[in-house]
């Protein structure tokens, strides 16, 4: 990703270069996506040499904080937060997931899918929830580990239950999980859907496997769906890319051209200085300026898409 992609939006940097030294953020995503374990993370950590911040304040920084990033209490008048199960025929079986209605409840409004990241349904998935049905979305967040009694309120133990599921089950009960939602008795009928790192990439594939049952799909720093499905998507979608993120934007041209040879409806954002997992304000990754930025184009797109 480059300064000649032609339909990428480059972001000014808003932030201040951050003290913590890049690698351990590159470093904290291999970590953070299986490449390598917490010893290795950890080692590595202690190896730097970081002026007036010892292993301990480094790896705090570093690790999710979600008491203190909380947006949107979930005893906020303007929303009810309840949960749900559902059918996955093709998946689990069974699947629930954390819906978030606006209060009162519209009689008609249009539903967004809410996709987490590859540790299960964490308090920060459930705050973006909440975001969203706060700005009159009807939204639902599954949770992928369900059918192991569901997150464990530990990230590390939640990747390794989400590591050890069945990938194409979990892809079934997102699938089983949009369709629930977008049969909603209070629904318009206009399903949208946003997912960050992994439910980026459950975005993509649902853009590609939905067709035209997907109405809008934004994913956060998400990888592309298998090439062979990528000629069915019709969703209009939008991107949003951090331009520290090597991992995910090497996988941005492929997927691209094969946008631009299906005259496929899309915008993409690169926002600079920023990592992966720029969006999750629970950990040193976040960048409030470009997360709100990056928010606030997510629900335009909402609006002008579903609210039909």
């Amino acid at each position: 990703m480059n300064a000649q992609d032609k339909h990428i939006k480059h972001d000014a940097a808003s932030q201040p270069l951050q003290p913590i030294p890049q690698e351990a953020f590159d470093w904290y995503d291999e970590y953070a996506h299986g490449l390598i374990d917490r010893r290795e993370f950890l080692a590595r950590l202690s190896g730097l040499a970081i002026v007036g911040m010892n292993l301990t304040l480094l790896t705090n920084a570093l690790l999710p904080e979600y008491a203190q990033a909380e947006q949107i209490s979930f005893n906020d008048p303007d929303i009810l937060a309840s949960y749900e199960t559902f059918d996955s025929p093709n998946g689990h079986g069974e699947g629930r997931g954390y819906l978030v209605t606006p209060n009162p409840l519209p009689s008609n409004a249009p539903v967004v899918l809410v996709i987490h990241e590859n540790r299960g349904l964490n308090p920060y998935i459930k705050d973006v929830a909440r975001r969203a049905a706060k700005r009159g979305f009807i939204t639902f967040a599954p949770d992928a580990l369900y059918p192991l009694g569901g997150y464990p309120g530990n990230d590390d133990k939640g990747r390794e239950m989400q590591k050890s599921l069945d990938q194409a089950k979990i892809e079934q009960d997102f699938i089983a999980a949009a369709q629930h939602l977008k049969k909603h008795a209070n629904s318009n009928g206009q399903l949208g859907a946003v997912g960050f790192c992994f439910g980026g990439y459950v975005v993509n594939m649902l853009a590609a496997t939905l067709a035209e049952d997907l109405n809008a799909g934004v994913p956060f720093y998400g990888t592309p769906p298998a090439k062979a499905l990528r000629q069915q998507i019709k969703a209009p979608l939008q991107f949003h890319f951090a331009s520290l993120d090597k991992r995910v934007n090497a996988t941005w041209p492929d997927y691209e051209k094969d946008l631009d040879n299906m005259q496929a409806k899309y915008h993409a954002y690169l926002y600079q200085k920023v990592n992966h997992g720029f969006h999750n304000d629970s950990t040193a990754r976040y960048a409030e300026a470009e997360a709100e930025r990056a928010w606030q184009r997510t629900v335009d797109f909402f609006d002008a898409h579903l609210r039909t």
